[in-house]
């Protein structure tokens, strides 16, 4: 096993770009899986949230592109990638983007975006032209793949980000389309912080012959760097608990997590109410008002954004120190998503949970997974 990135097979133009970035040791996620990926083979991976694994896709494949380029097989039709990656959403299609993108500047490979919530013309001017990857959100490639403007027989490697949101049902007619459109020998690659059993039939389906797997040991747990503090809710007194632990650290970057779109109105009111600058980011609102809120916070005018679980899925925002859950998740992978907000690549952080009677068999399942994996 290779102990520093200079020890890999990748190109010196990729290990140079990460020298830059002062990255010169793998994480487990990318030791595990570098290699197979390298060798073209498909692979499912599971890894804990802020482990690496977008860079654990990205080097392979932007190594295997150069590669075929370097070979003299360039590309020279527009709309046509050799690589594709699916994201369930556009904003984690903007930062695998930027991973992909801060790896190019020598191998000069173009990386390009189709995502939902960005203007149509966009995403036509960035794929009408030669390129080599494109990361895509499922509903903007089907308009893409419906107007002709994108072909996909030419895919060598296709990735599912947060596979455990692409494979879900009112995805999968997508995912079908885009595996019988790409050529019969593609790699498929799948990576996700948790892929729950039912999935497992699915992901059968995807593949021809079985990939390579990768579990890290610090899978469906949660990492070390994180501190977990439960606060038990009295008598429904529930934002005495969240005011005293808002003003333990007021400026702390603080995403604060509930169920459903009522919860995050009320919380919102009543951070209102007492005057805590805050800001939105749910599924349920104007695409452009939640990026502007996550800009926002991301660059530290207000210090608390409240989330239902889609902030909970693929967000890396480097400022979040600490994670409240108002309301608690029925379920673990659910809590392990939003866990995994803080206390990313290395980082301290600190999961601050509300704890009410109703919540318990939640801790009670977190305690015994928390004992197995000691």
């Amino acid at each position: 096993m290779p102990n520093t990135f200079a020890d890999t097979p990748l190109l010196k133009t990729l290990i140079k770009s990460l020298t830059e970035q002062d990255i010169t040791i793998p994480t487990e996620v990318q030791e595990q899986s570098l290699q197979a990926l390298l060798d073209g083979k498909s692979l499912v991976g599971v890894a804990e949230t802020g482990s690496g694994k977008t860079l654990a896709f990205v080097l392979p494949l932007l190594h295997r592109l150069k590669s075929l380029e370097l070979d003299g097989s360039n590309v020279k039709e527009k709309g046509r990638p050799r690589g594709l990656v699916l994201v369930p959403g556009r904003e984690l299609g903007e930062q695998v983007s930027k991973v992909f993108k801060s790896m190019t500047h020598d191998t000069r490979l173009r990386v390009r975006t189709a995502l939902g919530g960005t203007k149509k013309q966009i995403a036509r001017q960035n794929i009408n032209g030669p390129l080599e990857v494109l990361v895509a959100t499922p509903g903007r490639l089907v308009q893409m793949l419906n107007s002709g403007e994108l072909r996909l027989d030419d895919v060598r490697t296709l990735v599912f980000d947060e596979a455990d949101q692409m494979l879900d049902a009112g995805f999968l007619p997508t995912v079908q389309r885009v595996l019988d459109e790409c050529r019969k020998t593609v790699q498929v690659v799948m990576f996700s912080a948790t892929l729950p059993q039912p999935l497992e039939r699915i992901i059968e389906k995807a593949f021809i012959d079985p990939p390579v797997r990768v579990r890290t040991q610090g899978s469906q747990r949660l990492v070390p760097t994180l501190t977990v503090d439960n606060r038990d809710v009295i008598n429904g007194r529930r934002f005495e608990v969240l005011m005293k632990t808002l003003e333990e650290a007021p400026e702390t970057g603080t995403m604060i997590f509930v169920n459903t779109r009522d919860q995050a109105d009320v919380v919102a009111e009543w951070l209102h109410t007492e005057g805590v600058p805050f800001a939105n980011y749910r599924g349920q609102m104007d695409r452009q008002e939640r990026r502007e809120n996550l800009s926002q916070f991301r660059d530290g005018n207000v210090h608390v954004l409240i989330a239902t679980d889609l902030g909970g899925r693929g967000l890396d925002i480097e400022r979040v120190d600490r994670v409240i859950n108002v309301h608690l998740p029925q379920d673990i992978d659910n809590y392990l998503h939003r866990a995994g907000r803080t206390a990313r690549a290395g980082r301290s952080g600190t999961v601050i949970n509300l704890v009410t009677q109703r919540d318990q068999p939640l801790m009670a399942k977190l305690k015994k997974r928390a004992d197995r994996t000691k």
